[in-house]
């Protein structure tokens, strides 16, 4: 395969997603259409002090045939990638990569499916469903976001009126250390993924297949649930860690 293109992207827009996440919308310099499946991701290049250095981030945004697209990049104390990027101005630029990666769904996949991931692993997710949703597939989808504080939902809003508009998809929130306002979902994402599997499943529409992403330790923990206690065929299976 021949390698991914290099191209010049700006920072147009940018927001505060959560405490320590910042969004930022970027947008090709020669505003040639950036094309990409949901569920990819792009390396870019940053020229910090200590010499140049990449960093790859999920694409958080459905492909709609613009120059742009969004990421989303956690702040690491120390960290000098995230922090260059969340003090980058708006009108500034820097060289990309992409798309590549191989953690995709087509937009009409046809079968159910369970989303699963934790901080800034929902990024690719909200991909597919975005991508998803606007293709117009029928078949359910149930998200299942994890995050330590409430504070901390990425996307909340958003997520909250696709669930409103949309009968066949649902997003739901564990959190690992809630307050004692919370009432939903407490704990790490993996005590919950059976019982909505299992719920995908009574729906009917196929077999579900499950898409996690997230750092390696609950990936592994999810994927062996369903492959190794569950006995979910592979192919059913689909991941991404970033770590």
């Amino acid at each position: 395969m021949p390698p991914p293109p290099t191209f010049d992207v700006r920072l147009t827009r940018a927001r505060v997603l959560s405490p320590g996440v910042r969004e930022l919308g970027l947008e090709r310099v020669d505003g040639v259409p950036f094309t990409f499946q949901s569920g990819q991701w792009v390396s870019l290049v940053l020229p910090l002090s200590e010499g140049e250095a990449r960093r790859a981030y999920s694409i958080a945004s459905a492909p709609d045939g613009s120059a742009g697209f969004e990421v989303a990049v956690t702040k690491v104390d120390g960290g000098p990638g995230s922090t260059y990027l969340h003090e980058l101005p708006l009108g500034a630029t820097v060289r990309a990569i992409g798309p590549q990666g191989f953690f995709t769904r087509a937009p009409k996949a046809g079968h159910p499916s369970l989303f699963v991931g934790t901080g800034t692993g929902v990024t690719p997710l909200r991909s597919m469903i975005k991508d998803a949703l606007a293709a117009g597939e029928t078949a359910p989808m149930t998200l299942l976001f994890g995050v330590r504080h409430e504070v901390d939902r990425l996307y909340r809003e958003e997520l909250e009126a696709l669930t409103a508009k949309h009968p066949n998809f649902r997003a739901l929130y564990s959190i690992s250390r809630p307050t004692p306002e919370w009432s939903g979902l407490t704990g790490y994402v993996q005590t919950h993924a059976e019982s909505l599997w299992r719920e995908l499943e009574a729906k009917g529409g196929g077999a579900p297949h499950l898409y996690v992403c997230g750092l390696e330790r609950m990936v592994g923990a999810v994927r062996d649930l369903l492959r190794k206690q569950m006995g979910v065929d592979r192919k059913q299976v689909h991941s991404e860690r970033y770590d």
